[in-house]
């Protein structure tokens, strides 16, 4: 949220304190009115995390939900983690560990619009694939911001913040760049891109690698040079091989890909050389990483796994953190890409993350750190998230769609309340609307709020289950002639449809209720609390499944939060 002088900010309090609505602050020349929303509260109940951990077990993954493209660096006891964010403000997740199983959120890396211009981009565009690394006191964040600005990096010397304004880098083209510091002082970007000539088939990619001017913070010029052509085998025409991470361990030059695409063939692939001016031959027996050839059909399957990032501990451990979903169905998944992780063995200096033919497990022995963390909330298993905004910040579970240079919502601690601005934009438009959301972590989950009901015409407020412009619910309560009516919006595909309405039954003087939805998989019920305090359901069994990647497509997971609109 964009700071206020102090006297702007207490002027917007007592507009909101004066107004049935909340009007907005002065920041717009003609205010929007307002919803006040409480009391909100997400509850994960999967089977799979059901039993508890024996003593020295974790869990995967270790991020639930929508956390694709891990990326990690440690540095001394400590360890880091960033993962992709798409279209979704703040930019770049920035996790902290000491023991690489229980995680905090310090923030995100990118916070304004200098640094993440995202106006007007599809929700699965916007930022893909970061590397995070740390040279000599400083971190780096390099990623690339598709249909904007290509690739960038920014630094800080805390990876809570604040990060430096970008750093761009027009001659790197492509997508998922890598930074890479020799132990001869030079440093190097690795990238995907297009192939040398024309490409060979449909998926046909190549890994790039720059030479890079730390400190004059420039590409030096005609550096360019191939690492890989098409992937680990071009004979066999591999797909999109991408998100290269360059290490050097033991005098060798590993190079550790993703090569796939982002479906169930998607898997690890590695490569190495003794100089970065040879050839990288690829390993015999890659994949070092895969689910593909596992049966589909098995239950409580984890698929698509890949996109891979290696990390040594104190102790001597190599581990990888990795992309993968938890599908249902064979091919569906809500939650979007996940961030699991995994020992890494060694075999005649080859890194192998899993054997052929073997599941990822849900839980097996955590690493030997010596040092512990203790997560400050759950990013894993089965929990219960609650916010009654009553902090003056923004909980980092908290996203927005895109960016905008005015906020659309007004923190009111003091009244344990939040107040979203009923801008005239629905969830299926490219500007930003008033959507605040958090990350579905689970297959089955209930989401319910308090909020206090518009008191004007023409405004909708409520609870939205959303993936895309493109495939999402709105549950939204809206006053007409009669008191209050209800109804459940779908995107399915298409423009958006009310598929279900009615009339409430409650007292004018009423001037709040509690909405909620409860996801089964891949069915969702909604929901409210009569006067009462009797939940009375609204509508059962809509079909979730319109929101998993494998019918909505893109590359996100599913989100659920607070909306609300005005008709235009």
């Amino acid at each position: 949220m964009p700071l206020k002088t102090l006297a702007a900010f207490a002027a917007s309090i007592s507009l909101l304190l004066a107004s049935p609505w909340g009007l907005a602050s002065n920041s717009r020349p003609h205010p929007l009115p307002q919803v006040k929303f409480f009391d909100f509260t997400y509850e994960g109940k999967d089977d799979i995390f059901a039993a508890p951990l024996k003593p020295g077990e974790y869990q995967n993954p270790i991020l639930a939900g929508f956390y694709p493209d891990p990326s990690i660096v440690r540095v001394g006891e400590d360890f880091f983690l960033a993962t992709s964010s798409f279209s979704y403000s703040p930019g770049v997740p920035i996790f902290h560990s000491k023991d690489l199983v229980n995680w905090r959120s310090l923030g995100h890396a990118l916070i304004d619009t200098e640094q993440l211009p995202l106006f007007n981009q599809s929700t699965s565009r916007g930022i893909y694939a970061p590397t995070l690394r740390h040279h000599k006191g400083v971190f780096y964040l390099i990623t690339t911001l598709v249909d904007v600005r290509g690739n960038f990096l920014v630094t800080a010397t805390n990876p809570a913040g604040p990060w430096s304004k970008p750093i761009l880098l027009p001659e790197v083209g492509g997508i998922d760049p890598d930074i890479f510091f020799d132990d001869d002082g030079r440093v190097y970007i690795a990238h995907n891109d297009g192939p040398p000539g024309e490409p060979q088939y449909e998926g046909h990619r190549a890994i790039w690698m720059w030479e890079y001017d730390p400190d004059n913070q420039k590409i030096i010029p005609d550096s360019r040079r191939l690492l890989v052509d098409g992937g680990s085998d071009l004979k066999k025409k591999p797909i999109w091989v991408e998100g290269p991470h360059l290490y050097k361990i033991n005098g060798w030059y590993y190079l550790v890909c993703a090569e796939g695409g982002t479906g169930y063939d998607h898997s690890a692939v590695v490569f190495r050389s003794k100089s970065l001016q040879e050839p990288f031959i690829p390993y015999g027996k890659n994949p070092i990483l895969t689910q593909r050839d596992l049966d589909p059909k098995r239950a409580n399957a984890i698929n698509n796994a890949g996109h891979a990032d290696l990390v040594q501990t104190a102790e001597g451990e190599w581990w990888a953190v990795f992309l993968a979903t938890r599908t249902y169905q064979q091919e569906h998944f809500n939650t979007g890409r996940e961030t699991f992780l995994l020992p890494v063995r060694w075999h005649d200096e080859w890194p192998v993350i899993l054997d052929a033919g073997k599941a990822v497990p849900y839980r097996l022995p955590a690493p030997s750190t010596q040092a512990k963390s203790r997560a400050a909330q759950p990013t894993t298993g089965n929990f219960v998230w609650e916010d009654s905004f009553t902090r003056d910040h923004l909980a980092h579970d908290w996203l927005q769609l895109r960016i905008d240079h005015q906020p659309f919502y007004q923190l009111l601690p003091h009244q344990g309340a939040i107040a979203l601005e009923a801008r005239p934009v629905t969830l299926a438009q490219l500007e930003q609307p008033a959507f605040l959301a958090r990350r579905q972590q689970h297959m089955h989950y209930t989401a319910k709020v308090s909020m206090a009901l518009p008191r004007a015409k023409g405004i909708a407020a409520g609870l939205a289950a959303f993936q895309s412009e493109q495939a999402h619910y709105f549950l939204a309560v809206e006053r007409n002639d009669k008191g209050y009516a209800w109804f459940v919006e779908q995107a399915n595909l298409g423009a958006p449809q009310i598929i279900a309405r009615g009339q409430l039954a409650l007292p004018f003087r009423l001037q709040t209720l509690q909405l909620g939805l409860r996801l089964n998989t891949d069915t969702l019920d909604f929901y409210y609390w009569d006067s009462e305090g009797k939940k009375r359901e609204l509508l059962s069994g809509a079909d979730a499944s319109i929101l998993s990647s494998h019918k909505a497509g893109g590359f996100v997971g599913s989100m659920v939060g607070l909306h609300v609109r005005q008709s235009p």
